[in-house]
C-alpha cells in the first residue's frame, strides 16, 4: 500500500471540478449565479467556440473589495453562508465556495473587480502548483468580470470528451435561457464568436415578460400558454402554462424554479404529469416555465454538487399543492380563454351583431328539421329544466322574433320563422346527450346573453357528418362533434362519480399475497387513506396483506396489481392517484361509446346546443384522448389562404 499523502491543492481542486465542471455550459452556469448572487441588473456575455476558448462575464454588481480577491479564487470561501443554520435556509444561487476555485484548476482564468465608483478595481490570477493568488491593479467600473480562456487546457482527457462547438454551445445557450427566464429583472446580452444573440432588457410587466418568453422560447408558447397563479399560506405557484394541445415529442420545453433556482425533482415531475394525465395525447410532454415560491427552510438545496436537485421537507403537501392548483387551472381553460382575439375582433373591422350571424344557409326559407334528429321524433317531449318557459312554445304561426335555447337555462333572440320545430329540433339532443337536473334559479343564467357573441360562435352547418362549422366573432370555428361531445359525457359522468364517492364491493373470496415489510407497514400507518379509495385491507402478517374490499367500478380488475401500484405511489410520492386513473379510464371508454358517432344529422339548433355545452364544461378543448376537439381560423389566416388584400 502507498502512503496515506495530502493531496495538492490543485489536484483537488481539479477533482473537484469534475464533479462541478462537466462542460463549458456548466462554467457559465457558476459564473451566471454569481453574478445574480451579486445583485447585478445587467450581465454581458461574450463566447468563443462555443466556450472552450473564452467565456467572459461581465456585470454590475456590488463588486469584490481588494482585500477579498484572493480568497474568491480559494476553495471552500464565500460570502454566502458562515454557519449552520445558513445552510438550513439558503436564499441565494450559489453557496458552497468552490466553483471558481475548481473553474481555474483546469483553464486559464482571470477575475477583475470593484466595488467602488471611481473606475479602479482589482485584478487576481492563479498560477503555479499552490495556485498562489496574484493581485494587481486595473482599471474597472463596479461590478465583477470573469474571463475563463483555454478550458480543459491542462487536463487533455477531459478536453477530448467534449463535443463539436455546436454542440457545446448549444448546452451553454440552454443555460443562458434558463438563467434568463428565472430572472425577469435582469437584463441580459449573448454574443457568440462575435455575433449578438440576445439582448434582454430587464422585464418587470407581464407584457415584458411575455415578450422575454417568447424571444427565448418562440412566440408560439406564448400564444398558446396560459398564465396561473395561486397561493395557499407560503406556498406560491405562478408562470405560464402550455395549453394541452401544444405538447411535445419531448420534454424539452419544460421549466420549473423553485425559489429561482431551476431544478428537476421528480416529486415535481409526478404533480405536473398528474395535472396533464386527462388531457395530453399519448406519450406526449406539456410545456411550461413555472416558478414555485416557499419558505427557504422548507427546501433542502444542498443535495446535489450541481444543485439541480432539491428535497422538500413537506414533499406530500407540496405535491399535492402543485396538483391540485395545475389541475385546477388547466379545467379553467374554456373556449373564451383559448381565444382571447375572439373578445376584442379583428383590427379594423367592426365586431358582428348576434342578428348578423346567419343560422342558416336561407334564413327566410321555413326548413323542417325534424327530419335530422338523433331518434327523436318531431313531437318529443322537450324537458322543463332545458327550455326557460315551456309554456311559451311557440306554434308555426308564431311571430318571426324566436327565443331560441341554448345551453343549460340561455337564449339568444334571432329572427326566426320555424320556430316550433326548432323547439322540437331541441328534442333531439336532449336524447342524445340528456342534462342534469336544474334548479329554477340556476335557469334563469343565461350562458350567453343578448346580442353577445359566444367565443365558439353559432353554427353554420355539419360537414361530411363529423364536423361542425361555426362563425363567431373572429372567424370560422371547426367542432370535432364525437370528441367535443366525448368530453362533455365524460366530465358529466367524473362528477357525477365524485359525488357518489367510491362505493365498495365486498370479494366473495378475498385475496391474500405478499408485499416488503415497508409495503405492509403502510397499511397501519394510513388506513384511513385506503379507506377513502374504497379498499378494505387487512394485515395478517409481517409480510402479508389480505384484500376483503375494493371500489365497486374495479371489482374485475386485477387486484393485486392495483394494490401493488397504490402502495408504490404512497412510498414514492406520499399519495396516489392510481384508483382514480382506473375509475376514469372506464368512464371514458363508457362516454366514448355513448359519445354522438360520425355521420349522425344533427340539425343547427343541436349543434349551437352542444358549442353552449362546450363553452361550459371543463377541459373541453380535448377529448378523453387527449385529441383536439376544435380549432379556429381567424379573418386573417383565411385571407392570407386566399391572398386576399396581395
Amino acid at each position: 500500500m502507498r502512503r496515506i499523502e495530502l493531496l495538492p491543492p490543485r489536484l483537488a481542486n481539479q477533482i473537484a471540478a469534475g464533479e462541478v465542471v462537466e462542460r463549458p455550459a456548466s462554467v457559465l452556469k457558476e459564473l451566471l449565479e454569481n453574478a445574480l448572487d451579486a445583485g447585478a441588473t445587467r450581465i454581458d456575455i461574450d463566447v468563443e467556440e462555443g466556450g472552450v476558448k473564452l467565456i467572459r462575464v461581465r456585470d454590475n454588481g456590488s463588486g469584490i473589495p481588494k482585500d477579498e480577491m484572493p480568497l474568491a479564487l480559494a476553495r471552500h470561501a464565500t460570502s454566502k453562508i458562515h454557519q449552520i443554520e445558513d445552510l438550513e435556509g439558503v436564499v441565494t444561487l450559489g453557496f458552497r465556495g468552490e466553483a471558481l476555485a475548481s473553474i481555474a484548476s483546469v483553464s486559464r482564468l482571470q477575475l477583475s473587480a470593484s466595488d467602488n465608483e471611481n473606475g479602479t478595481g482589482w485584478r487576481v490570477e492563479t498560477e503555479g502548483q499552490d495556485m498562489a493568488a496574484m493581485v494587481s491593479a486595473t482599471a474597472h467600473p463596479r461590478g465583477t468580470t470573469l474571463e475563463v480562456h483555454d478550458l480543459f487546457f491542462n487536463t487533455p482527457a477531459r478536453r477530448k470528451f467534449l463535443r463539436a462547438e455546436k454542440t457545446e454551445f448549444n448546452h451553454l445557450e440552454e443555460v443562458f435561457r434558463k438563467l434568463a427566464l428565472s430572472h425577469f429583472e435582469t437584463g441580459f446580452s449573448l454574443r457568440h464568436n462575435g455575433r449578438n444573440l440576445h439582448q434582454l432588457k430587464p422585464a418587470t410587466s407581464e407584457l415584458e415578460q411575455d415578450r422575454r418568453i417568447a424571444s427565448l422560447l418562440g412566440s408560439v408558447f406564448v400564444e398558446n400558454a396560459v398564465r396561473v397563479e395561486v397561493a395557499i399560506g407560503d406556498l406560491r405557484l405562478w408562470g405560464w402554462m402550455g395549453l394541452p394541445t401544444f405538447s411535445r415529442a419531448q420534454a424539452d420545453c419544460q421549466y420549473f424554479f423553485v425559489n429561482g433556482r431551476v431544478i428537476r425533482d421528480k416529486v415535481v415531475n409526478h404533480a405536473v404529469r398528474q395535472a396533464y394525465r386527462d388531457v395530453l395525447y399519448h406519450d406526449r410532454h406539456p410545456a411550461y416555465v413555472l416558478f414555485f415560491e416557499l419558505d427557504p427552510r422548507m427546501v433542502d438545496v444542498n443535495v446535489h454538487p450541481t444543485k439541480h436537485e432539491v428535497r422538500f421537507r413537506e414533499s406530500r403537501q407540496v405535491h399535492d399543492f402543485l396538483y391540485r392548483s395545475l389541475h385546477r387551472a388547466i379545467a379553467e381553460i374554456t373556449p373564451a380563454s383559448a381565444t382571447p382575439a375572439a373578445q376584442s375582433g379583428m383590427a379594423g373591422q367592426a365586431p358582428l351583431s348576434a342578428s348578423e350571424i346567419p343560422f342558416g344557409a336561407n334564413a327566410n326559407a321555413n326548413v323542417d328539421h325534424s327530419g335530422m334528429l338523433l331518434g327523436a321524433s318531431s313531437a318529443a317531449y322537450i324537458p322543463s329544466g332545458f327550455v326557460p318557459n315551456p309554456s311559451a312554445l311557440p306554434d308555426q304561426a308564431a311571430p318571426q322574433q324566436t327565443v331560441l335555447p341554448i345551453g343549460i337555462g340561455g337564449s339568444w333572440q334571432a329572427p326566426r320563422r320555424d320556430s316550433g320545430n326548432s323547439y322540437r329540433a331541441m328534442a333531439g339532443y336532449q336524447a342524445l346527450h340528456p342534462l342534469p337536473e336544474q334548479s329554477p334559479e340556476n335557469t334563469l343564467t343565461p350562458s350567453v346573453r343578448e346580442g353577445e357573441i359566444p367565443p365558439l360562435g353559432f353554427a353554420l352547418a355539419q360537414l361530411h357528418g363529423v364536423f361542425i362549422l361555426a362563425q363567431n366573432q373572429n372567424g370560422l370555428i371547426v367542432v370535432d362533434m364525437h370528441a367535443a361531445h366525448e368530453r362533455i359525457t365524460y366530465e358529466r359522468m367524473k362528477q357525477t362519480w365524485a359525488e357518489d364517492r367510491l362505493r365498495s364491493q365486498t370479494l366473495l373470496v378475498p385475496i391474500g399475497f405478499a408485499v416488503s415489510q415497508r409495503e405492509a407497514d403502510l397499511i397501519d400507518e394510513m388506513p384511513e387513506t385506503f379507506t377513502r379509495l374504497g379498499f378494505r385491507i387487512e394485515r395478517v402478517g409481517p409480510e402479508s396483506l389480505l384484500v376483503r374490499d375494493v371500489p365497486a367500478l374495479l371489482a374485475e380488475c386485477r387486484v393485486e396489481s392495483l394494490v401493488r401500484d397504490v402502495l408504490g405511489d404512497l412510498l414514492v410520492h406520499g399519495n396516489s392517484q392510481r384508483i382514480e386513473e382506473h375509475i376514469n379510464a372506464l368512464l371514458g371508454t363508457m362516454a366514448c361509446h355513448g359519445s354522438v358517432r360520425a355521420n349522425r344529422q344533427l340539425s343547427l339548433m343541436e349543434m349551437n346546443a352542444l358549442l353552449r355545452d362546450m363553452e361550459a364544461t371543463e377541459r373541453s378543448g380535448q377529448c378523453n384522448h387527449g385529441r383536439p376537439t376544435w380549432v379556429s381560423l381567424s379573418l386573417k389566416e383565411l385571407d392570407k389562404l386566399f391572398l386576399r388584400g396581395r
